[in-house]
């Protein structure tokens, strides 16, 4: 699929992160991952309350990710909580297919992610279920309740799609980081100092520093209240 950037988009403070994303060789499935958190890693208070950590510009370079990738990909527990419609609307673009990642068969078939607009409807099962009309189920299958990344991405190559862009939860980005699935991560710190509440990025304990992911890193201010992290995670692994 191709993805074009717009004069408009390519403008912004980081067209060079956008781009690089265009352009990523389509020989292999090239994977991005997106999480907006405040300057102390949170993404929600203690009441779980997360909108709006990141202002305008973290928003709108969201919504010009989604714009450039072929399909966005979020777990059904960001469904249960934010109702999301993950549609490109504060930018220039087509909607990419919208992915959901059900294992448990939680989901009950609503939501704002399932409206008809033209756009691909994908739910990943671990087992063939009925879905809405119009939305494509996909089996992967799953161990203790949970999909592998790398089968996850491998089935959505199998269906065309070669830029993805993982958007949340904080979970699912986290397991498809510790599984290695990530090409790119792209950090929004919004100018805000939580002190408590979840944490960001939860990945598998660390007795060693040494072992720490050390990614060769950009960084563009967006605006006034966000900053964009680019890291690139495919040859970040510690020594």
């Amino acid at each position: 699929m191709e993805r074009a950037l717009t004069q408009a988009d390519a403008s912004t403070p980081a067209a060079q992160a956008l781009a690089r994303i265009r352009q990523a060789d389509s020989a292999r499935p090239f994977v991005v991952a997106q999480l907006g958190q405040s300057l102390d890693g949170r993404i929600a208070t203690v009441s779980g309350e997360s909108r709006y950590i990141n202002g305008d510009e973290g928003l709108d370079h969201l919504h010009r990710l989604r714009a450039v990738v072929d399909a966005v990909v979020v777990g059904a527990g960001t469904i249960d909580a934010d109702n999301p419609q993950l549609t490109v609307r504060r930018a220039s673009g087509q909607n990419p297919a919208r992915v959901v990642i059900d294992p448990r068969g939680r989901l009950n078939g609503a939501g704002r992610w399932l409206a008809d607009d033209g756009a691909p409807r994908i739910l990943l099962s671990a087992a063939p279920r009925s879905t809405p009309a119009g939305v494509e189920a996909i089996v992967v299958p799953a161990r203790a309740g949970r999909m592998a990344p790398a089968a996850i991405v491998a089935a959505l190559a199998a269906r065309g799609f070669r830029r993805i862009l993982i958007e949340g939860g904080a979970r699912t980005i986290s397991a498809f980081i510790d599984a290695g699935a990530v090409d790119r991560l792209h950090l929004i710190f919004g100018c805000t100092i939580i002190g408590s509440g979840r944490a960001g990025l939860q990945l598998e304990p660390l007795a060693r520093l040494a072992d720490a992911l050390r990614p060769a890193t950009e960084v563009y201010k967006l605006g006034r209240h966000d900053i964009l992290f680019d890291c690139g995670l495919r040859d970040a692994a510690g020594d």
